[in-house]
């Protein structure tokens, strides 16, 4: 089977658990971007959280992760569903920054700790809902841990990681958020916290062949652990040359007409899947037209 999540309960219902393998969808964005390791690292761990964040949605909602550290990697953004599709992309795709620890990628040199981590949740409503916290690590998970804990006031534990081979290709990539439901007693929270000092990196629980379950499982102690359901991830991108039409008519026609007069025609490009859209003349004169209708 190819990437999935799981959603949980934990200690007979009173643990909310996500765990999720995002090896194939992480390089997926991987080749579509030509990231180098770090930047694929920050990238990676960032579009497994927000898989598990859109599996905390329901139906047609949709949930958007930006992080804004303030380091060379520029922002990271993604969106995901919760329906297990997501995207992301990075504003500088190839940065590489080697930790002073072997074996190790400096993902906090390349995010930043000068900056905001924001979470918008767009749920059907007039207008969507918005939280952000100060980023506190730059390696992206503690920061969502953060932002549970100070924005929606659930104490969590989140877990990321991406392992990158010598030619750039995603090895391993998932991840695990645990919350805590208000009822939770003093012995398990102690027991998860025993549990959680001694796991090994996720991206090594990948490598070794545990499935979203079993990380669940090395988290919460075997027999602690519920499963509710499963559900397939991957990279889907929702651009359309329909879309990006609508974009271009947002220009006005004073715009439109000077890309027909300078070029004859226009491109765009997708920032999330990099796909190219090409507008003939004849076509921007129909978009011409249409804002005449």
């Amino acid at each position: 089977m190819g990437d999935y999540l799981v959603r949980g309960l934990g200690f007979n219902g009173s643990v909310r658990a996500f765990a999720a393998d995002a090896t194939e969808t992480v390089g997926e964005a991987q080749r579509r971007h030509q990231t180098w390791p770090t930047a694929s690292a920050a990238l990676g761990r960032a579009m497994t959280a927000g898989v598990m964040l859109g599996a905390m949605l329901k139906g047609d909602d949709k949930v958007t992760l930006k992080i804004q550290g303030g380091g060379p990697i520029g922002a990271i953004l993604v969106d995901s569903d919760a329906d297990g599709k997501v995207r992301g992309y990075v504003t500088n795709p190839q940065t590489q920054i080697d930790s002073s620890v072997k074996g190790k990628l400096d993902v906090k040199g390349a995010v930043g700790t000068n900056g905001m981590l924001a979470i918008v949740k767009d749920l059907g409503m007039k207008e969507n809902f918005t939280g952000q916290t100060p980023i506190v690590s730059g390696e992206i998970a503690e920061d969502l841990t953060y932002y549970f804990a100070v924005s929606e006031q659930v104490p969590s534990s989140v877990g990321l990681g991406v392992l990158v081979d010598t030619d750039n290709s995603i090895l391993a990539a998932g991840g695990f958020i645990i919350q805590l439901m208000p009822d939770t007693d003093d012995e398990t929270i102690t027991a998860i916290e025993k549990r959680l000092a001694h796991i090994e990196p996720v991206s090594t629980m990948i490598q070794r062949g545990l499935t979203p379950e079993g990380i669940l499982e090395e988290v919460l102690g075997e027999g602690n652990v519920q499963i509710l359901d499963k559900m397939p991830v991957k990279f889907e991108c929702n651009c359309s040359k329909e879309r990006f039409a609508e974009g271009i008519l947002g220009l006005g026609e004073k715009e439109i007409r000077e890309m027909i007069e300078e070029q004859g025609m226009a491109e765009t490009q997708c920032h999330f899947c990099l796909e190219k859209y090409h507008y003939s003349k004849e076509e921007l004169e129909a978009l011409i037209d249409e804002l005449h209708a």
